[in-house]
C-alpha cells in the first residue's frame, strides 16, 4: 500500500518519487530512506532490480547484461558498496584479451607480445604512425577517430579500435563524438599502455587509469546481488520499491511545486502518486515526451533527436574443455557479428553451479527493430554457437543450452549533435522544473559507469536534503577531480562539484 503523502508532508521530510531501480535510482532511494525521507521507486521490470546491472538467473546459472566491475576512485562509492553488501564481495583478477586477425592479444597491450604477433614490419609501421601522430596531432579533435589517432596513431587506431567501436555503435568512427573517447579511455595513450605493461606491479590502485586496472571487486552471485540487497535494505527502512510499475506521465504543478506521477502497474491498473521531488533515471528522450506542462517545440525536437544503441546477450552454457582465464574478450574480427564475449565463471565461480561447465555471454550490439533484434531466440542461439566455433572458443557439440536477453537503450549515443541537444533540454528543465532531478546513464544521456551513476544519485540526494542545488551533478564523470584523481584527490571531489553562490538558482 502506498504511503500517505500527507503523512510525509506533516513529518517535514520531502517525499520523493524515483523512476527506475537501476544503480542510480536505488542509490538515491537507499540514501533518502536512510535519512528518513518518504521515497517510492517505480520500476517497469516485473522481475529484476538493478537495471543494466542486474543479474539474470537461468536454470541455476547467473549472467550479467555486460560485465560490471566494482572499482571506483571515489571512497564514498566504495564505502557505500561495503555498507550495502559487506560480506559477499570477491577480489577478482582482471584479465581480458582482443581477438584480431585470428590471434589473441592481451589487453591492455603487452608490447613484446604485440610486437611478436603483429610482426616486425607491421610493428615498425605502427610505431612510425604513433610518432607522427604525436609530432603532428590534430588540434581540437571532434571525432572518436581523431581523438584515438592522436593518442595511438592512425595504424593502431585501425587495428585495435575501429572495427570493435563501429560494431558497438553501428556508425562510423568519424560520426562518434570525441567526448566518448575522452570520457571512457581518459588518460590512456600508447605510452601509458606500454608503461603499464612493463611496470604494472609498481602502480598503486589509486594511480591506475581505470581502463588498465589489474583487479576489481565483484559480488559472489553477480552485480544484481548488490542491487537486490540495496532494494531489500531500502524497504526495511521504509522506502517503497514497486516492480512491474511503468511510468506513463508526469505532471508538474508550478503553483504547488509538486509532481504527479502516473503509472501502469501489474494487471494494467492505472494509478498515480504525488511528490515534492521527481528523480528520473529513465531515458531522457522518453521522459521529455511524458512531461506536462509540455516542453517548447525546440526541446521536444532535441529530445527526439537523442539516439540509443541497443544490446543483446546470448548466454550459452557448455562443457568446459579448456578453462579460459579471461573475464571478457573483445572481438575485432569483422567476419563475425559478436562484439564481446563474457566468461562468467572467471568473473565469479559461483555464477556457474556445475564445476564441469562454463557460461559464456556473447554480446551483440544492434538497434531496436533491426535484423538482429527481431531474430528469434533460436536463431540468435544458433548464431552464437556458430561464431563461438568460428573464433575457436568452443566446439558446437559442447554447447548445452542458451538464453537470450534483449536490452533496449543500453548505450546513449554520442553523435555530433548529442551535447547540444542535452544542453537544450537541461536548460529548460532547470528553468521551469526545479524539482526534477536527472541521474544515471540514461537519465542524463551520459555514458557513465555504475559508480559514476551512483555518484550522481548521491549528490542529488544531498541537493534534495539541503533544499537547494549545492552540487553540479553534470560534472560527475567529466572533471578530473572525480574521474582520475584517485584517493588523494577524492577528498576534494565533492568541493570541486560544489556550485558557487552565483550559480545556485531557486
Amino acid at each position: 500500500m502506498l504511503r500517505s503523502v500527507e503523512e510525509g508532508r506533516r513529518s517535514g521530510r520531502p517525499d520523493v518519487a524515483i523512476i527506475g531501480a537501476g544503480p542510480a535510482g536505488l542509490t538515491a532511494a537507499y540514501l533518502l530512506a536512510k535519512n528518513r525521507a518518504s521515497v517510492t521507486v517505480l520500476e517497469a521490470d516485473p522481475d529484476y532490480v538493478g537495471g543494466i546491472s542486474r543479474t539474470i538467473h537461468h536454470k541455476g546459472f547467473c549472467f550479467d547484461i555486460g560485465g560490471h566491475r566494482f572499482f571506483s576512485k571515489s571512497k564514498q562509492v566504495e564505502d557505500l558498496w561495503n555498507e550495502i553488501l559487506p560480506n559477499d564481495m570477491l577480489e577478482r583478477p582482471r584479465s581480458s584479451r582482443i581477438f584480431y586477425n585470428n590471434q589473441f592479444y592481451s589487453y591492455p597491450l603487452k608490447p613484446l607480445e604485440a610486437l611478436t604477433k603483429l610482426g616486425i614490419w607491421e610493428s615498425a609501421l605502427c610505431a612510425f604512425s604513433y610518432a607522427r601522430a604525436r609530432a603532428f596531432p590534430k588540434s581540437d579533435p571532434k571525432t572518436f577517430e581523431d581523438w584515438v589517432t592522436n593518442q595511438f596513431g592512425a595504424r593502431l587506431f585501425r587495428t585495435f579500435f575501429k572495427t570493435y567501436t563501429e560494431k558497438v555503435w553501428g556508425m562510423s568512427c568519424k560520426e562518434i563524438s570525441a567526448d566518448w573517447a575522452a570520457q571512457r579511455i581518459k588518460g590512456l595513450s600508447l605510452s601509458s599502455a606500454i608503461k603499464n605493461g612493463l611496470f604494472s606491479r609498481q602502480s598503486s590502485r589509486e594511480s591506475q587509469i581505470k581502463t588498465l586496472i589489474q583487479t576489481f571487486r565483484y559480488p559472489r552471485k553477480g552485480p544484481g546481488m548488490m542491487w537486490e540487497a540495496c532494494a531489500r535494505k531500502t524497504r526495511q527502512m521504509g522506502g517503497q520499491i514497486l516492480t512491474g510499475h511503468r511510468v506513463t506521465h508526469c505532471s508538474f504543478d508550478r503553483r504547488q511545486r509538486r509532481w504527479s506521477v502516473e503509472y501502469q502497474s501489474r494487471g494494467s491498473r492505472h494509478a498515480s502518486i504525488t511528490a515534492d521531488h521527481l528523480v528520473s533515471s529513465a531515458p531522457l528522450r522518453e521522459l521529455v515526451q511524458s512531461i506536462s506542462p509540455r516542453f517548447p517545440e525546440p526541446v521536444i525536437h532535441a529530445a527526439a533527436s537523442l539516439k540509443y544503441r541497443d544490446f543483446i546477450t546470448v548466454a550459452v552454457t557448455l562443457k568446459e574443455s579448456r578453462p579460459l582465464p579471461d573475464n571478457w574478450i573483445y572481438i575485432h574480427d569483422p567476419g563475425v557479428k559478436v562484439g564481446r564475449v563474457q566468461n562468467y565463471k572467471s568473473w565469479s565461480p559461483e555464477m556457474v553451479p556445475d564445476p564441469s561447465c562454463c557460461c559464456y555471454g556473447l554480446e551483440y550490439f544492434c538497434f531496436e527493430g533491426d535484423g538482429l533484434w527481431t531474430s528469434t531466440d533460436a536463431e540468435l542461439i544458433d548464431l552464437a554457437k556458430r561464431e563461438l566455433e568460428s573464433i575457436g572458443l568452443a566446439r558446437r557439440a559442447d554447447i548445452l543450452d542458451g538464453c537470450v536477453v534483449r536490452q533496449p537503450k543500453a548505450y546513449p549515443v554520442y553523435d555530433d549533435e548529442y551535447a547540444q541537444n542535452v544542453a537544450t533540454i537541461r536548460e529548460e528543465m532547470e528553468r521551469n522544473y526545479p524539482n526534477l532531478h536527472l541521474v544515471g546513464r540514461n537519465g542524463m544521456h551520459k555514458y557513465n559507469n555504475q559508480d559514476h551513476a551512483m555518484m550522481t544519485a548521491m549528490l542529488t540526494v544531498d541537493n534534495i536534503l539541503a533544499g537547494a542545488p549545492v552540487y553540479d551533478i553534470w560534472r560527475v564523470n567529466q572533471d578530473a577531480e572525480y574521474h582520475e584523481a584517485g584517493a588523494a584527490g577524492e577528498q576534494c571531489a565533492a568541493s570541486g562539484l560544489r556550485l558557487t553562490p552565483s550559480r545556485i538558482t531557486a
